[in-house]
């Protein structure tokens, strides 16, 4: 039920506000130090009123950093591909779900985020400990507990609008904590 909430306010926003705030996320993304000094992140092509993220996409792209970007898999995990423009993007429609935006080159397999020294999680909230609300499909779990068994730290950052930033929701014992939000006016930081 929260998730319905919080995509309904979203399904709410114009195009015209999602364009701004994607605009405005990218400048405050980018002055983030795990991004400034990071030489691969790995990120998401945010779809319908998803915070935007190709304008962050490409900024990183022209700073040299290697951006992946993620391939569903029939089972939900994710394989990862290198991002190279946006023409470099296929539209992808996966069942009943909705169309995504996915790398249209070579697979690198699901072990590949663990070479990244930041990830771009999307979310629908995050709360005060930094825990961190998806829309349920559990991909991003499985890519949490990769990097874990992996020994893998890259800085944990998800991409939210002002309002998503709330006191508390749902976790699982699975569930991990993210080191820092990224609105288009904040940057809020979690844990040590």
């Amino acid at each position: 039920m929260l998730r319905r909430e919080f995509l309904a306010v979203r399904n709410r926003l114009t195009a015209d506000v999602v364009r701004e705030a994607a605009g405005a996320l990218a400048a405050r993304a980018l002055e983030l130090p795990e991004l400034a000094r990071a030489r691969t992140v790995a990120a998401y092509v945010s779809v319908g009123s998803e915070p935007g993220t190709l304008t962050l996409l490409d900024a990183l792209r022209a700073r040299g950093v290697r951006v992946l970007l993620p391939a569903l898999l029939p089972d939900n995990d994710l394989d990862w591909g290198a991002y190279a423009g946006e023409g470099s993007l296929a539209r992808v429609q996966h069942g009943g779900k909705m169309a995504l935006f996915e790398p249209a080159g070579e697979r690198l397999g699901p072990d590949a985020v663990s070479a990244a020294d930041a990830v771009l999680l999307p979310g629908l909230a995050v709360d005060a400990r930094g825990m961190r609300l998806g829309r349920g499909g559990g991909s991003y779990d499985r890519v949490l507990a990769r990097l874990e068994r992996a020994h893998a730290h890259p800085a944990l950052v998800v991409l939210l609008y002002d309002v998503e930033i709330v006191a508390d929701v749902p976790a699982e014992p699975h569930d991990r904590p993210v080191h820092a939000a990224v609105t288009p006016s904040n940057v809020h930081r979690f844990g040590s």
